[in-house]
């Protein structure tokens, strides 16, 4: 690499396609161990950010839609007669782990709702609605964006709804 030439950083699904659609966002990357899981109080600190403003992409099956996206804050648990309620299913159950790259794309600790192989119904958690920005997996282990809630939610055509215990 030459001097004053930016180091080349490999855009994932997410990224490129808020670039193609001119949406702001700030990369951020932490550190991560190859195997280790990571909770969200550890991505939140590395980050500096509070707690509440990390977002967690879950995906579900819902016994009439099929996959169904849900995004939630991370200090929180999705309701799943909520989530089948606003859905029009009569229950959602967690996508089994297994079935979650050939579905989405994406692997554990690194889904995004932007940039899946298809576009699935998403729900943000209502409190979303009323922030400036929050943090989302930008597509893989290690790497969050920090975005506005509201163009995640007119770019992949998401719905708030209160979706949590």
């Amino acid at each position: 690499m030459r001097q004053g030439e930016k180091e080349k950083v490999t855009k994932t699904n997410a990224l490129r396609t808020l670039d193609q659609q001119n949406i702001n966002y700030e990369e951020r990357a932490f550190d991560i161990e190859e195997y280790a899981h990571m909770s969200a109080v550890d991505v939140a600190r590395q980050l500096g950010t509070p707690l509440e403003l990390i977002y967690k992409t879950l995906v579900v099956v819902g016994n009439k839609t099929g996959p169904i996206v849900a995004v939630i804050p991370s200090n929180q648990t999705v309701d799943f007669k909520k989530l089948a309620k606003v859905s029009g299913n009569k229950k959602v159950e967690l996508l089994h782990l297994k079935e979650l790259e050939s579905t989405t794309g994406y692997i554990r600790g690194g889904c995004s709702p932007i940039g899946m192989k298809k576009q699935f119904p998403t729900y943000i958690e209502e409190a979303a609605d009323s922030l400036a920005y929050f943090y989302l997996s930008a597509g893989k282990r290690g790497l969050q964006m920090k975005v506005n809630p509201h163009d995640v939610q007119q770019l992949i055509s998401a719905t708030f709804a209160s979706i949590t215990e």
